[in-house]
């Protein structure tokens, strides 16, 4: 019998987990100089934690069953640290600056044709600041760290949840689940055939074509008839807009080199909780657009936490590691090879072992993260001077008898 991972998991051998900790040590040292400290959930929740608020779907959480406790694995990480916060940070001084860097799952679904379950996310959360800046803050986190990661190709596609749920409100009531599902996954024929009005049909497809360079997809939505509340959302995004073109940030390459921002408000999550602005970054990749990471403002969702119902506004992003992985690839940026071993201590003989234990342990203790392998026996001379060259290993000790110690540098192969 052969034995193999269960179907969606998948193993991460030493040159993947090479280059995904290149990519999230570059993402913490981001997370680091923003102030943002890390968090670390359970991987455990219970099935009404994850399905509060509309956030999750049943069918895609990997469930358990203890006892009479329904479990589930978390499929995503805003609703495990809202409900950490609400639970255990109550009286924290706000604002609350939390990142993580975790695996998430979700159950594939048949229609999937990547029956992957288990991802890799890392990401914030900015909690208890609502407002222009906390949203120009998490946006521009984002491009700090696709910045630090050597990435050019991408786009940042905004969009804004509250006013894209309101301008449905015209539809009939039974219909607007399909128009938003329609509009979310661009499926204008669906529109086209749903049983609407001449007029309503023409105001489906223009919120489908809300997308492109910000300052035209303003204009289109102010003709339409907005409302005051309306208005003031598409007055709160073009002020965020404005800001964000205008705003300079070290890890741009100069300081007047314009966000490839893109205003999409067809954009809209799948995720319930999101009350405010929503965001996506995708890249160009040869199979299609990469989505590599999304996010939003919630500002109800910590309320559902709280026993008297008192919520905190939030916003927050992650960004897939795997697809981060997927696009960095060809750049040459990400490590080719597992990293080098420094040195190899051979004991000549069984008398030698004391000394070179010994001789190992002080080459570990002299410098950082300095990688020392101890030659466990049963080779010959050549058989060792072939392993170094194969692993790469730069210098051999040979450890007497007496204590002596040789030291032999390795050209590799």
């Amino acid at each position: 019998m052969v034995y193999q991972p269960p179907v969606g998991a998948r193993d991460l051998l030493p040159l993947d987990v090479a280059q995904k900790r290149w990519i999230e040590n570059r993402l913490q040292q981001v997370f680091h100089r923003w102030g943002y400290h890390r968090i670390i959930t359970s991987t455990l929740e219970r099935l009404d934690t994850l399905m509060a608020g509309g956030a999750i779907q049943r069918s895609t959480v990997l469930q358990l069953q203890e006892n009479e406790e329904e479990l589930g694995l978390r499929p995503e990480l805003t609703a495990s640290i809202a409900r950490t916060v609400v639970t255990r940070m109550a009286g924290a001084t706000h604002p609350l600056r939390l990142y993580y860097n975790a695996n998430v799952f979700r159950r594939a679904q048949e229609s999937s044709h990547n029956r992957q379950q288990e991802f890799y996310q890392a990401g914030v959360e900015l909690l208890g600041s609502s407002g222009l800046l906390a949203d120009a803050e998490i946006l521009l986190l984002v491009v700090d760290c696709l910045q630090s990661l050597g990435l050019n190709q991408w786009s940042l596609m905004l969009g804004e949840a509250g006013l894209t749920r309101s301008l449905l409100s015209p539809f009939p009531e039974t219909l607007q689940p399909k128009i938003r599902h329609a509009i979310a996954n661009l499926d204008r024929v669906t529109l086209e055939t749903l049983p609407l009005s001449p007029e309503l049909r023409d105001r489906a497809l223009l919120l489908l074509d809300l997308r492109g360079h910000p300052t035209d997809v303003l204009q289109k939505v102010a003709q339409l008839e907005l409302s005051d509340s309306q208005r003031l959302s598409l007055d709160n995004l073009k002020s965020l807009i404005d800001l964000l073109q205008s705003a300079s940030t070290p890890s741009l390459p100069h300081p007047s080199t314009p966000l490839p921002l893109i205003l999409d408000l067809s954009l809209i999550q799948t995720l319930d909780y999101y009350t405010g602005i929503v965001f996506e970054v995708v890249s160009e990749h040869p199979a299609g657009l990469q989505v590599l990471g999304q996010g939003g403002r919630y500002d109800q969702l910590l309320g559902l936490y709280d026993p008297q119902g008192q919520t905190y506004p939030g916003i927050g992003f992650a960004l897939q590691i795997e697809h981060l992985q997927q696009v960095l690839v060809p750049t040459g940026q990400l490590p080719q090879q597992t990293p080098a071993i420094g040195w190899l201590v051979v004991p000549e003989n069984a008398q030698a072992y004391p000394h070179a234990l010994s001789y190992a342990q002080h080459l570990r203790a002299a410098a950082d993260l300095v990688r020392v392998e101890l030659d466990l026996g049963d080779r010959t001379p050549a058989e060792i001077y072939d392993y170094a060259r194969h692993r790469r290993i730069g210098s051999i000790v040979w450890i007497s008898a007496q204590g002596e110690a040789k030291v032999e540098t390795i050209n590799p192969v």
